[in-house]
């Protein structure tokens, strides 16, 4: 009995360890929406493959964010919320305490100061493949779309280094985590209507391909 229980201490100590070192499948929460890979590969064959325009008329105060969603909780603070265990907030519905995992790129904070909430499709991207001629009230409801796999908590640095760049020119640093990228990128597209260049179009069915 007691070698088992030395064993079995054993065991606990060594799994705490690996998932100190990033090893294992930490569990996280996810957007909605995230679909199959055979629905995915079906959206992106229907999107409308055409050229970036009105490239040089983006401006950020043409997407308003973030909404108020419930109480004092606005978008980000919701998102926080969501994807985030043991997450404490005031009154003012900040995070004070809790633990995200960053799914890009494997990370764990515990300081809600170190994550940002990432649009998966970028507000520019969506912009230049076709936003520019929705209304502001559409494109606000697409800067805060909690239906769709569109916002992530994800850490603050990889996220400013995605900025406003599509899959063929920035992917998330875990490739394992390729996969699930493209699913929800292609998914926001296609139910929003968005058009994807040639070179994204290539990218996503080799991120795609991963699955």
């Amino acid at each position: 009995m007691r070698n088992r229980l030395l064993s079995t201490a054993l065991v606990v100590v060594l799994l705490a360890t690996l998932a100190q070192l990033g090893f294992g499948a930490p569990a996280y929460a996810t957007p909605p929406g995230i679909p199959t890979t055979s629905a995915a590969k079906t959206q992106l064959a229907a999107l409308t493959v055409a050229a970036w325009t009105h490239t040089t008329t983006y401006d950020r105060d043409l997407f308003p964010t973030w909404d108020t969603i419930s109480g004092t909780c606005n978008t980000r603070e919701t998102v926080l919320k969501r994807d985030g265990t043991s997450v404490v907030v005031n009154s003012a519905c900040t995070a004070t305490s809790g633990r995200w995992y960053s799914p890009y790129d494997g990370a764990t904070w515990t300081a809600a100061s170190d994550v940002d909430i990432d649009h998966m499709v970028p507000l520019k991207n969506a912009w230049i493949s076709g936003a520019w001629a929705w209304t502001t009230s559409k494109r606000e409801s697409f800067a805060n779309d909690l239906s769709n796999p569109q916002l992530w908590a994800v850490t603050d640095n990889v996220n400013q280094s995605k900025s406003d760049q599509s899959p063929d020119s920035w992917k998330p640093p875990l490739s394992g985590y390729y996969c699930n990228y493209a699913k929800a990128w292609v998914r926001v597209k296609y139910v929003w209507a968005l058009t994807v260049t040639s070179a994204e179009k290539s990218a996503l069915t080799s991120m795609l391909g991963t699955c």
